[in-house]
């Protein structure tokens, strides 16, 4: 692996830990896409920081079990913000 994606791993899967964030608002902060997030942090960091994908792997897995609870609620206000 080339040592600017080693970097750019690193960087992302941090972001992710730090600020608790979903692959979507980390691909639009870096101005990369979801599959390559979503590739760096599932496929790659686990060979660059075991410690660190252990970390991102639990919160992709949260965003994932709250995933249908967003989707409802951006519904719900989208419904009544038609309402008004």
């Amino acid at each position: 692996m080339r040592d600017y994606i080693k970097e750019r791993v690193v960087e992302v899967a941090n972001y992710i830990v730090a600020n608790q964030s979903t692959v979507r608002d980390t691909a639009k902060k870096y101005g990369i896409s979801k599959s390559t997030v979503h590739k760096d942090v599932v496929y790659r960091l686990i060979d660059v920081n075991k410690f660190l994908y252990e970390e991102v792997r639990d919160i992709l897995d949260m965003n994932k079990a709250e995933r249908h609870i967003r989707g409802g609620m951006a519904t719900k206000n989208k419904y009544l913000h038609n309402k008004n």
